[in-house]
């Protein structure tokens, strides 16, 4: 009986690889570009800012000032205002366009590494939806989705083939580590092995969380098994027009105060532009990916009032299962461990694809010339 179940899972996981095998290579190869994308770009923009003596930064409200000299007829969509003393002010004008900003005397620094950053944005739309555009942009998604789906089910089906038919050391020994003197199938063979044992459950975790961001259903699925009701499900609606400067700046600096004054150990600070009555501070006690280390403040910019204090502690199970999974997909809720080990399993995606291919293509050759 596990003999006719191994082979049925054999021949949907052989299926499962030819279909898919393309679509999954450039998942992960982009999946291993991408992943140190945050550092990458952050060296390449080569800002070392050197604090003035008197290491007063501009407040919020002199920094808009600033910028709307610089950029009259265009208002930022959002500010990143940096604790390190070297770093510059962030000013993003949605996702075409990002300047930066000397925090202490107001100088524009220019767009920092704009190739670089079309780049990354290139290989992320690549790696989520084909990189189609417009009402494609969906059917993109749906194909790369469909992808990771298949590679979730290959990475299990994988480790029921793997079950060896006898547990010795003899038997575990070429599945288990590398063999250097085996040549053609032989090796591809024990690297497809190695390569799917060793990385099995760091990629069914990045799959797993993968398909939670793209399905709905997963996405429910995970707020169930928190004992959570799932968000309610619909498209997503488009994002309002960019809207102009307004009349006045006040209240920015002292709704910003109060931003300040969550955290003694705050690393950023993001909000949002315009904000009509109410400002919105992201208060982040570390990087992007801590999810667990970051709160978002309302402020009512007319009476400096708090409109509403949202912390991960506060918000629900499933909410917060949702948060870790996002950054758990790349690695960086691990810090830079995480991003290594999230790069070496696309690493591993990678070279599982193209040893499965290589058997596959010699299977079908064996195939061939005994039809001959």
């Amino acid at each position: 009986m596990f003999r006719r179940i191994r082979s049925v899972f054999f021949w949907l996981h052989l299926a499962g690889g030819v279909v898919a095998g393309v679509l999954i290579f450039l998942i992960a190869l982009t999946g291993v570009i991408i992943s140190f994308e945050r550092q990458m770009t952050t060296a390449a923009n080569g800002f070392a800012l050197a604090m003035p003596a008197e290491g007063r930064k501009l407040g919020v409200e002199e920094t808009l000032t600033v910028l709307r000299v610089a950029e009259p007829a265009k208002a930022p969509t959002a500010i990143v205002i940096e604790s390190d003393p070297e770093l510059p002010t962030a000013v993003m004008y949605g996702k075409e366009k990002t300047l930066y900003l000397n925090p202490y005397d107001g100088k524009v620094l220019g767009e920092g590494a704009k190739g670089m950053r079309g780049f990354f944005q290139f290989v992320t739309s690549m790696h989520r939806w084909l990189a189609f555009q417009g009402s494609a942009k969906d059917l993109g998604q749906s194909i790369n989705s469909a992808a990771a789906l298949v590679f979730f089910f290959l990475i299990l089906s994988g480790l029921v083939i793997w079950i060896p038919k006898h547990w010795s050391g003899r038997a575990l020994k070429p599945i288990l580590t590398f063999q250097g003197q085996m040549k053609g199938r032989a090796r591809e063979w024990n690297w497809h092995n190695v390569f799917g044992i060793w990385f099995a459950l760091p990629l069914l975790v990045i799959c797993g969380t993968g398909l939670v961001i793209a399905y709905p259903w997963a996405n429910a699925l995970l707020f169930r098994a928190m004992g959570d009701t799932p968000p309610p499900q619909g498209p997503k609606p488009p994002p309002p027009p960019q809207a102009g400067w307004t009349e006045t700046m006040s209240g920015w600096d002292a709704a910003y105060a109060q931003a300040v004054g969550l955290s003694k150990e705050w690393e950023s600070i993001q909000f949002q532009y315009p904000a009509g009555k109410n400002a919105v501070f992201v208060v982040s006690d570390s990087h992007r990916g801590r999810p667990d280390l970051k709160q978002t403040l309302t402020v009512d910019l007319t009476s400096n009032s708090v409109v509403k204090l949202e912390t991960f502690e506060s918000m629900s199970s499933g909410k917060r299962a949702r948060q870790w999974a996002r950054w758990v997909h790349t690695g960086e809720a691990g810090g830079w461990p995480g991003q290594v080990l999230a790069a070496l399993s696309a690493i591993a995606a990678v070279m599982l694809v193209w040893t499965g291919i290589a058997l596959a293509v010699r299977r079908f050759g064996r195939w061939r010339k005994r039809g001959e």
